[in-house]
């Protein structure tokens, strides 16, 4: 696209003074030409025209769905989108720009959060960090509003690294994969009875969730659970004064609802107001990088200026996994029963000998996973599409199948770099 775009004279002139890497980008850009960009991304020139059309007919605005970022080139995608939004005069003006995350926790007031922890261990290499950790080595675990087991690639390490604990704590609603492996299982608040603030996925406006039903005498809210553990661990440590740690988390959640809101209540966003309404952040703006100004050293925007290297080739497995979200699954929440077998949807030549409907393997470098396959013509000859997470201990789990590897910058899970091939159950 970028390479058309320059070859067009339709790069608007502007770009060069607010971009860090002009040159350097045009050169990658035209080290190749329209046409041999297109058939790497397995495009039309055709197609490529309309896209350029259309993003230079302003204001327009690209946005980029979560999947393109769960590449080990992700960031690096995301990047090459931005540019194209650069290129194009779309950034800094009303109804243009790249939309992809709006840091839906931004309006909140987290100032009292001063302490770093002393060590953290990478989310998407859970499973291998935990078991390879030392000086000190990782005893115990506890986990909160997550499923690791189901939602982390490369979940049978993951299950290995909690059972082979001493301890794991798991806070759930429900019996998970996770909670299955932990010693103990606490039980807390779905979310009609919790009582708490959120922020949202894709764009700016805040709410809050308010109990309607009073959940039974054992369960405990996350905030209750870390003040009754503060509280035992003070008594059992004798801390005291400034060194206890329950007298700092002390409060009720609407307490602490006023403390979140701390920056925005004096402007009208109460914890009152979001009882009753969805409210748009204050502290943002209407226009993307208005300026064109950008948070960088330099308030210039950083363009890619050395082409990515190749996702990891991988012989005898031909298959892209693609796991995605249903309308029916969320990782491995499930509207209704849960499936006792997936479905893996590809088009025919994909697996040929195999039937619709007809059971078969489905295998990676790392695992495999009983399917029943659905064909489907209209998919590409190259992908098999399951659904995002599933159930590790009934066989209906992608992650199974998933490399535990990170993305390119932000320490992210490569989740859709996996391949994989349909053998003949």
């Amino acid at each position: 696209m970028a390479a058309l775009l320059f070859e067009t004279d339709r790069v608007v002139p502007e770009a060069a003074s607010f971009c860090e890497g002009f040159h350097a980008f045009r050169t990658l850009a035209l080290s190749k030409t329209p046409a041999a960009w297109a058939a790497d991304a397995d495009v039309s020139p055709d197609a490529l025209e309309l896209l350029a059309t259309t993003l230079c007919d302003r204001p327009c605005n690209i946005q980029v769905g979560w999947g393109m970022a769960r590449r080990t080139n992700g960031s690096a995608i995301v990047r090459a989108l931005d540019a194209l939004g650069a290129l194009t005069g779309n950034l800094g003006i009303p109804g243009g720009g790249v939309s992809f995350y709006f840091k839906r926790r931004g309006a909140f007031d987290t100032s009292f959060l001063t302490k770093r922890p002393p060590r953290t261990l990478s989310e998407p290499l859970l499973g291998k960090e935990i078991l390879e950790a030392e000086e000190p080595p990782v005893r115990a675990v506890w986990v909160t509003a997550g499923n690791p087991v189901a939602m982390l690639p490369d979940s049978a390490t993951v299950a290995r690294a909690l059972e082979t604990r001493e301890l794991v704590v798991v806070v759930d609603s429900f019996l998970t994969d996770t909670a299955r492996r932990a010693h103990l299982v606490l039980p807390t608040t779905t979310l009609v009875e919790d009582d708490d603030l959120m922020g949202a996925y894709g764009h700016h406006w805040l709410g809050a969730s308010v109990p309607v039903v009073t959940p039974p005498p054992e369960v405990k809210g996350d905030l209750e659970i870390v003040q009754l553990l503060a509280a035992e661990v003070d008594r059992r440590t004798g801390a005291s004064g400034g060194d206890a740690i329950a007298p700092k988390v002390a409060g009720s959640p609407r307490e602490w609802k006023k403390r979140l809101l701390g920056r925005i209540a004096p402007i009208g966003v109460t914890v009152e107001r979001l009882e009753k309404e969805a409210v748009r952040n204050p502290l943002v703006g209407t226009v993307l990088f208005e300026g064109p100004r950008f948070p960088t050293p330099t308030g210039k925007m950083r363009l890619l200026e050395t082409e990515p290297p190749p996702p990891e080739v991988e012989p005898g497995f031909p298959l892209w996994l693609f796991s995605n979200s249903t309308e029916r699954a969320q990782c491995s929440q499930w509207a209704g029963p849960a499936p006792t077998i997936l479905e893996a949807t590809c088009h025919p030549d994909a697996a040929p000998g195999v039937a619709d409907g007809e059971e078969a393997l489905l295998e990676s470098a790392i695992g495999r996973l009983h399917v029943r396959l659905k064909l489907d013509s209209l998919q590409r000859r190259d992908v098999v599409l399951v659904p995002k997470g599933g159930h590790f201990d009934s066989g209906t789990c992608a992650n199974t199948l998933v490399k535990a590897r990170t993305t390119d910058a932000g320490d992210g899970a490569a989740y859709l770099d996996c391949r994989v091939r349909i053998r003949r159950a």
